[in-house]
């Protein structure tokens, strides 16, 4: 029952999330091309259908997305095509959408779900258990009969709850994957449902494919649901959610027309850090490169990686977390 706030905790780091992610938007706004370019929010939409519909696996890739999105014929299958198809047009509807209204949630879930589901359109009639990509059961989701009123409550406390919008979208999105209302299409929704929302706040995040950082890291994506899970409470989805939010603005930022030189300058700045702090021990971890380069985990997470590809790490195992070491 959502009368009184879904349960979770505003801590000092997501605090400090909130502030840093309303200066990243302030920033984006004012020299990014999302506003004037049609191409690139073109590109940014096929990104976010790409990845949302890859985290569900879907087998198309980004090339046969566009390609689909352009008209041209696909050996694919028509299941994957079909969702692409769906996925795209709702997406194109989302300023005509109101986040508060089930009518609306259900109308979108009709077209998202469109030749995909018996119930496509409305709340699921039988019980169901929440897996993971891996088939993993994360929970049984709310008893259907109960699924309606479940969704309005949680709509009405999302309209009317006075904390920022960027917890609030972030909580409501854990808590429609914990009732699990659709038969199908709950974690698409789920995410589409979240921009929704983020887009009411700033017509930006319409554009903005935070839907990639999710892919990117869509095994942190489902462990932040476990925990959080566990511990009752989403305080771990907040805190995973406004990362992969944050980490899409300063990618937005990084890639604007006003510094395409910066990436590669802050690179190597990181890299000099990392090797700096390798001169004292000899490895590091996740959260050594979020401290040195004052990043979100899932940023240094890639940070890291992108090192590893490029051979100047490697991952090493120390004990029960993994670590990074140059190689020998």
């Amino acid at each position: 029952m959502y009368n009184k706030k879904p349960p979770f905790e505003i801590t000092d780091a997501i605090l400090s999330d909130v502030v840093e992610i309303g200066e990243l938007v302030g920033h984006v706004s004012s020299i990014s091309d999302l506003s004037t370019s049609p191409t690139l929010r073109r590109e940014n939409r096929i990104k976010t259908i790409y990845s949302s519909l890859a985290i569900e696996q879907n087998s198309l890739s980004l090339e046969q997305v566009t390609a689909v999105l352009s008209g041209k014929r696909v050996l694919a299958p028509p299941k994957d095509i079909a969702e692409v198809k769906n996925a795209y047009e709702i997406y194109d509807h989302l300023a005509a959408m109101d986040p508060y209204s089930i009518d609306d949630l259900l109308a979108a879930h009709g077209v998202m779900m469109r030749g995909l589901t018996a119930e496509a359109g409305v709340f699921r009639s039988r019980p169901v258990g929440v897996v993971d990509s891996q088939g993993n059961v994360l929970h049984f989701g709310s008893l259907p009969q109960y699924v309606p009123s479940l969704v309005e409550e949680l709509m009405e406390w999302t309209r009317t709850s006075p904390l920022p919008v960027l917890i609030k979208s972030c909580v409501f999105h854990y808590e429609f994957e914990l009732i699990h209302p659709f038969s199908d299409g709950n974690g698409r929704m789920g995410r589409l449902w979240h921009t929704l929302l983020l887009s009411q706040w700033n017509p930006l995040f319409a554009w903005l494919p935070v839907e990639s950082i999710i892919h990117d890291h869509q095994q942190e994506y489902y462990q932040a649901i476990n925990t959080s899970n566990a511990q009752g409470k989403s305080t771990q989805f907040l805190t995973f959610m406004l990362g992969v939010i944050k980490d899409a603005l300063s990618e937005a930022a990084a890639s604007s027309s006003e510094a395409p030189l910066s990436r590669e300058k802050q690179k190597e700045i990181r890299w000099a850090a990392i090797e700096h702090f390798l001169l004292a021990v000899p490895t590091i971890r996740n959260a050594d490169v979020q401290q040195l380069c004052g990043v979100s985990p899932a940023t240094a997470n890639r940070i890291l990686n992108e090192f590893c590809k490029e051979g100047k790490l490697e991952r090493v195992r120390v004990g029960r977390y993994s670590s990074y070491r140059k190689p020998k």
